[in-house]
């Protein structure tokens, strides 16, 4: 498969099951709103190191929000239940709370077979020191605590669904420069999509990883197969004129949700072409011996978009 001279290699991205959630994080403007989203969303790249995948999903207008205030969604992704439980409510207390103006929101609800309560603000209300007051609306429980600003509200729970982790796609371009172009341009067309984020810093990852090392203390080290510089002394799947590789990861609430954020970001990277040095696009996998899924990149190009 080609597009505009970018050869599609026949391959797939290996990816995981994992559970999300998302928090809806308004403030007094959407300077605030966004300071907070992105404490809470900081050192959460890869779960490898840090315990989460996080990232902002989208702007709200205070037509999209509980309290009719500015705000933005964010989605938090972890191997299991418990870690994803940990990190929301540590993050919350240590990023939303001490945040000026800040509230936050459940931002996932369904029936109880798919989506399951996880505590938001239910164990912030302690803060208050007793002087916490809680409200019911609509059948949910929301938490007013004092803080020196005026009020903390937040939601006393949010939603945990099931999801999937670690969708991926390679560009590979005959220079950096080139390779970073491609890989912002698909960013951008990627961030339209919601139920998706793209966790790594600016959304593009440099250092992909294979499983195991030489080292026996590591478990995951540098992807050498697609280092340009080894590859004279490496099994190499790079040709000779290729000088860089950026990846971008995709984690999604759902497989149609990954599927199409790929589908798009495929494109807009392709858009570059072969005459700005955008070469090829390839993706990470395991051999299919690890993740539960596989999203095929011709299989996807080749999908008509409803």
């Amino acid at each position: 498969m080609n597009i505009n001279g970018v050869e599609i290699d026949d391959t797939f991205a290996e990816a995981f099951n994992m559970r999300g959630t998302r928090v809806i994080i308004t403030a007094q403007n959407l300077k605030w709103a966004y300071h907070a989203a992105n404490a809470m969303t900081g050192f959460a790249t890869s779960v490898i190191g840090c315990g989460v995948e996080a990232g902002i999903e989208r702007e709200l207008n205070s037509d999209e929000t509980p309290d009719a205030r500015p705000g933005v969604a964010i989605l938090m992704f972890a191997m299991g239940s418990a870690v994803l439980m940990k990190q929301l409510e540590t993050r919350m207390g240590q990023c939303i709370l001490t945040c000026p103006t800040a509230a936050a929101f459940s931002g996932i609800e369904g029936d109880k077979e798919t989506v399951t309560p996880i505590n938001l603000g239910k164990n912030l209300r302690f803060f208050g020191d007793g002087f916490q007051i809680s409200k019911q609306f609509g059948g949910k429980r929301y938490w007013r605590v004092p803080v020196m600003d005026g009020e903390f509200l937040t939601e006393e729970t949010t939603g945990m669904v099931r999801a999937i982790g670690g969708g991926n796609f390679l560009i590979l371009a005959t220079s950096q420069p080139q390779a970073l172009a491609a890989a912002e341009a698909a960013i951008e067309a990627m961030k339209k999509i919601p139920n998706v984020i793209m966790p790594f810093p600016g959304g593009v990852v440099r250092s992909g990883s294979k499983v195991g090392s030489k080292y026996k203390t590591m478990f995951a080290s540098t992807n050498d197969a697609f280092c340009p510089t080894l590859k004279g002394i490496t099994n190499t799947e790079l040709s000779p004129e290729i000088e860089s590789v950026m990846e971008i990861v995709i984690d999604g609430l759902t497989e149609t949700d990954i599927r199409k954020a790929t589908k798009v970001g495929i494109t807009a990277a392709c858009e570059l072409g072969a005459a700005n040095g955008i070469k090829r696009i390839s993706a990470g996998n395991y051999g299919g011996k690890l993740g539960q899924f596989q999203f095929h990149l011709r299989e996807i190009m080749s999908e008509i978009t409803a």
